[in-house]
């Protein structure tokens, strides 16, 4: 080869997923760490003729997915028969007897190569180059079939037998407790492929809209298999045949929003820049916002048709947000494309593709289905519907479903032209009739096993909505911060900050972060210029943080979002100020310390017994400083700890005291302990709290 290639770029010339030259490649002792990693001439040559002397064929099986197709290698041996090698995706699957007796290996199907390895007791290296020696390629991770397994147990002196499986009733929960549909969780959740989920962000005019309009007017006009399915919230596309899905809300206040209530909308994340204006305010945003969403992140550069358009000043500022492209030593997706002219598109659909195929996004279409609410509103002639995106299972005509304090059935299922549909699968979106109500963007809509249960727990739900049990949660509050501690609520202090300019912006994020100590962490989500809005408010929601301001106003409207979030806001104009109440929240979040401080010390004279007890009291002396009631106290017997409690009670003469001084007599009982003998020592002392420090 000339040059040498990165893995992803070796796996499309190989008819492979990068994925799974990753695991050929750490297989065969090459040190790989992602799809962007460079794989040098002589080790590309030594894969390539791997694959050449296999000669693998590449065969695409229809998925039960409505959405995708999985991936199936398999190579064919001369006077063989065909030996197919599947990738294993059921992860209650992986756990497979492994036992041995005798010259005996028993498994049960399927035969993963590591088990058999495992069974074999050799490594899974040696098992992959005994199966290259008969032409099949396969990795750590991927089933063989059992004629094959049994050839190579024989050829090591040793008997396959292949035990069954104990049947699994498909889509049964994992736990036989009754829980709520939403939480439900199953054996068999994640076993196809679903399409990836995608959002458009970046700054205003910088082409997001028209960047997407590009992409779907491209895939109709080229007419591609299936074209292009337009639903309700979400656009999806086909490309060689996968299919893609773009979220249609747009901005981040809707992608946030939903985070901000536990709602992982997106797979990724497209960043469009302008190519003739550069990394602006609301660019710095949503790279924060996805950030913060754990969302990979591929950036658009948009407009590289202009006149003015300097790619080399966006590569430079996304360096800052630590955001580097490839060709500069980075991981990060950079594509140049023009929603104009079309320039780029298939590259951009082709990085999507990529990434989506790293995430090994997973669903399962036959189970009852679990969605997130993109949109709600009331409909002349059909009263409350919401658009969703189904993140798994399928949605019917007629099923009963659940989302929040609302239930339903099902009595329709729309797509954007207002035509009815059967059914809707993972990734996919639709608009549902039949709800009592409108949820919030975000909220879950799960399917119920019946309209009764449905209308169950929404009644429950409303009643505990009507209490005060379901109202938003509590969020970070500088008054609240002591209280947090006590719950061990946190470590750290999360702010998103805005100030009147970005020099503004910079020197107050540097005194914040030199706040910080080895105890404390702040974190902050973001730092922009302009007025206090909405969407600040949604994302100190998402990410629980306090919104400083600075030299700035709140926005219209604001702070009734923040009260109903529970997130506080704080305006500073006065840079100390800033300075002393944020090192102030930090200290009070800090745990307590305390030091021990010794009291007094008493020797035991006498022990007496009460008629009426088996408590017992001993005669003591005070020798030292003070004893008190609630004081901390050790017994020595010969200078050896015996026993560490609390004095119970104190008693002089006939009366009960709280403390008594050095000189005196005094009877001492304590908690728990009855073994005093004459002689003992007691030691008294107490924790004193002392302020914590930074």
């Amino acid at each position: 080869m000339s040059e040498n290639l990165r893995v992803h770029q070796l796996a499309k010339k190989l008819n492979v997923t990068s994925k799974e030259l990753i695991k050929v490649l750490k297989a065969e002792g090459f040190e790989v760490g992602s799809h962007m990693s460079v794989v040098e001439d002589d080790v590309a040559e030594i894969i390539v003729s791997h694959f050449n002397e296999a000669k693998p064929r590449v065969s695409k099986k229809a998925s039960k997915a409505p959405s995708k197709t999985s991936d199936a290698i398999s190579s064919d041996k001369p006077g063989d028969k065909t030996s197919e090698v599947s990738e294993e995706t059921n992860p209650a699957e992986e756990i497979s007897s492994v036992v041995q007796k005798g010259n005996e290996v028993h498994l049960k199907p399927p035969i993963i190569v590591k088990n058999l390895a495992a069974a074999l007791d050799i490594k899974p290296n040696e098992l992959i180059h005994d199966l290259l020696k008969q032409n099949i390629f396969a990795s750590i991770n991927q089933t063989i079939d059992i004629n094959v397994a049994e050839k190579i147990c024989s050829r090591r002196n040793f008997v396959l037998i292949a035990e069954k499986r104990e049947k699994q009733v498909s889509g049964t929960p994992a736990e036989s407790t009754e829980i709520s549909p939403e939480e439900l969780t199953y054996d068999d959740e994640f076993i196809e492929q679903r399409p990836p989920v995608v959002a458009f962000l970046g700054h205003v005019d910088h082409g997001k809209t028209s960047l997407l309009d590009k992409i779907r007017k491209t895939r109709v006009t080229e007419k591609e298999a299936g074209g292009i399915t337009q639903h309700i919230g979400a656009s999806s596309i086909e490309w060689k045949g996968d299919a893609i899905t773009f979220i249609d809300t747009p901005g981040h206040e809707a992608f946030t929003a939903m985070r901000s209530r536990g709602a992982n909308t997106t797979d990724i994340v497209i960043l469009v820049v302008a190519a003739d204006d550069g990394i602006m305010p609301q660019s710095i945003e949503a790279i924060n916002h996805a950030k913060a969403a754990n969302v990979p992140i591929i950036v658009a550069i948009n407009k590289i048709d202009l006149p003015s358009a300097d790619s080399l000043k966006i590569l430079t500022e996304l360096q800052r947000y630590e955001l580097s492209g490839e060709d500069w030593g980075g991981e990060t997706g950079i594509v140049e494309v023009s929603a104009h002219t079309g320039q780029g598109i298939d590259d951009l659909i082709e990085r999507i593709h990529l990434e989506a195929e790293l995430l090994e996004l997973k669903a399962n279409s036959k189970l009852p289905v679990k969605a997130i609410v993109l949109e709600s509103q009331l409909e002349q002639g059909l009263g409350p519907t919401i658009n969703i995106l189904i993140k798994n299972g399928t949605v019917k005509a007629g099923d009963s479903v659940i989302c929040g304090k609302f239930a339903g059935r099902v009595k329709a299922l729309l797509d954007n032209q207002g035509k009815r549909m059967k059914s809707c699968g993972p990734s996919f979106a639709a608009k549902v009739v039949g709800l009592s109500g409108l949820p919030d963007s975000g909220t879950i809509l799960a399917g119920c096993k019946n309209e009764k249960q449905a209308k169950k727990l929404a009644e429950e739900r409303d009643a505990l909505w009507r209490e005060g049990y379901l109202q938003p949660k509590r969020q970070a509050n500088l008054e609240d911060l002591y209280k947090q501690i006590e719950e061990d609520a946190r470590k750290e202090l999360n702010v998103v900050v805005k100030t009147d300019a970005q020099g503004t912006s910079e020197a107050v994020v540097e005194i914040l972060k030199k706040l910080e100590s080895s105890k404390i962490q702040m974190k902050i989500i973001h730092a922009g210029v302009g007025s206090i809005s909405e969407n600040d408010v949604l994302l100190a929601s998402a990410s629980d943080a306090i919104v400083v301001g600075f030299h700035v106003r709140v926005n219209a409207g604001v702070n009734a979002l923040a009260k109903k979030e529970g997130v506080q806001i704080q305006l500073y104009s006065i840079i100390y100020e800033l300075a002393e109440r944020i090192k102030e929240a930090l200290t009070g979040m800090l745990d307590p310390e305390f030091r021990e401080e010794q009291l007094g010390k008493a020797e035991i004279l006498q022990v007496f017994s009460m008629s009426k007890s088996v408590n017992k009291i001993c005669g003591c002396k005070v020798n030292k400083g003070i004893v008190k009631v609630g004081g901390k106290a050790r017994v020595y017997r010969d200078d050896e700890l015996i026993y560490n409690g609390v004095i119970q009670s104190l008693r002089r003469f006939q009366d009960d005291v709280k403390e008594v001084k050095s000189g005196f007599e005094c009877g001492i009982r304590l908690d728990h302990f009855n073994e005093f003998d004459v002689g003992d020592f007691i030691d008294v002392y107490e924790f004193v709290e002392i302020a914590p420090t930074l």
